[in-house]
């Protein structure tokens, strides 16, 4: 079984529209910080996230549903990114939008049922006898190989590899496969680092490197580890976090043939197959018989289904069946729609176009507009974020702006255009000027609207 650890991107990760948002903000008796991890306002509907992230914790909340209605610009999603925060990295969060399920090539039922199995981890545990240390010694063995020829006649290969390993009690001298000595490579494994093989597989994992190497000044963006505790030969408990979904891919992905022609075969075909049902049952028994016997651990993760109007009504009769299966993840709906059609029928006006039936399944999280105090400290952090410097007197002018004038998503935007500006200008940080020069360039979605009644004549109808 491979084993792979999912690394933090969050230096790599460009700076988006949520890079800002760490967590909820909450204290530890769960009331709200004004001002906090990323997050201003909305204290109610943080208050609210916060019970909710207690009850998946306590796995109370398994097969029930979350709406998060307010208007637009309101933090709806910055709330279900703060709520994956919270619950941490092992617990799957898949976010998806209400207009993914319009495909041509899969049926709308399978596009949400894929996102609800994505949803729901499974924690494995398994006993392996491993070799687990510090590498003290890497040192390949070669012979001559007539077989493998060469310019002089012979070649040398790998007969096996010398590795030394080290623990906090005790050190060992392995010889090993060749084929160790493969893996070894591909895992960029050196003296210094701590690793572990299988005793059973021959699978070599790269820990980390050893603490010991650690220096103030070190530039290399590893890892740093301490030295493994217990002997190099020993039983370890392994833990591998799989979704229902990479276990349905798994077993669903047609084998084929090895040959030229069957590759070719597969890669030209490449339209999604849809996992069967009969197929989906499979899993769930082998995944029931894994709980019972312990093996296994099953983890409710949380579907995030933003712009769920978006839905038709054959979908909200699906989601009622799903929510109700022994094996559902939890469910967060946003919309920022009133009283609207429900998509698919002609006249079936419901609130936030959701039917009643489903919608009298939901706890629903209310999100208010920001005031002007609130954007303003919402851009004061959204700058910091970005690198962009601003005057005071540049922070109240786009405050002022989002308040009322415009919304708070064009006066973000206004930032890095406004920045590129006051450099232009030869300005180290932005003024009331760059930004009233940035509004100019750019119109906002009322002003475009004006613009547009007032002209009427002049645009094609």
């Amino acid at each position: 079984m491979k084993i792979q650890e999912v690394r933090s991107t969050a230096k790599e990760a460009r700076i988006a529209t949520h890079s800002h948002i760490r967590g909820l903000g909450l204290r530890d008796d769960g009331t709200c910080e004004p001002v906090a991890a990323g997050f201003v306002g909305q204290e109610l509907a943080r208050e609210g996230a916060g019970i909710v992230v207690d009850l998946i914790r306590s796995k109370k909340m398994a097969g029930r549903a979350l709406l998060l209605a307010g208007p637009p610009g309101s933090g709806k999603t910055a709330i279900a990114l703060a709520i994956a925060q919270e619950l941490g990295p092992k617990v799957p969060f898949c976010p998806m939008v209400g207009s993914e399920v319009y495909s041509s090539e899969i049926k709308k039922t399978e596009v949400l049922m894929e996102n609800f199995r994505r949803a729901i981890g499974l924690r494995i545990k398994e006993i392996k006898e491993v070799y687990e240390g510090e590498v003290t010694e890497l040192t390949p063995e070669e012979t001559e190989n007539p077989l493998a020829g060469g310019a002089g006649g012979y070649a040398k290969s790998v007969a096996h590899v010398v590795l030394g390993l080290k623990t906090v009690k005790g050190t060992k001298q392995l010889k090993l496969d060749p084929s160790i000595y493969d893996a070894l490579i591909k895992e960029k494994v050196s003296v210094g680092d701590v690793i572990y093989i299988e005793a059973n597989s021959g699978a070599v994992k790269r820990v980390g490197r050893s603490d010991a190497f650690a220096t103030e000044f070190d530039l290399e963006a590893d890892e740093y580890v301490p030295l493994p505790k217990g002997d190099v030969h020993k039983k370890k408990e392994i833990i591998q976090d799989v979704t229902l979904h990479d276990l349905d891919v798994a077993n669903a992905r047609p084998q084929g043939g090895q040959d030229i022609l069957s590759m070719v075969n597969q890669l030209s075909k490449p339209k999604k197959t849809e996992i069967t049902d009969k197929l989906r049952k499979e899993i769930n028994k082998v995944v029931n018989k894994y709980l019972e016997q312990g093996v296994a651990e099953l983890v409710p993760g949380v579907l995030f289904v933003d712009e769920v109007h978006m839905l038709d009504i054959e979908c909200f009769t699906y989601l009622n069946r799903a929510l109700e299966s022994t094996l559902s993840p939890i469910v967060i709906f946003a919309t920022n729609r009133g009283m609207c059609t429900i998509r698919g029928t002609e006249d079936v006006v419901a609130p936030h176009g959701i039917p009643l039936d489903l919608l009298d399944r939901l706890m629903i999280i209310r999100t208010q507009p920001y005031t002007r105090d609130e954007t303003r400290a919402i851009l004061a952090i959204r700058a910091k974020t970005e690198g962009v410097p601003l005057d005071d007197e540049a922070l109240a002018k786009l405050a002022d702006l989002g308040g009322e004038a415009t919304s708070l998503r064009y006066v973000v935007q206004l930032l890095q255009p406004a920045a590129v500006l006051a450099r232009v200008a030869a300005r180290e940080s932005v003024s009331v000027d760059d930004v009233e020069d940035a509004r100019e360039l750019f119109l906002d979605a009322k002003a475009s609207a004006r613009m547009l009644a007032e002209h009427e004549a002049r645009y094609i109808h």
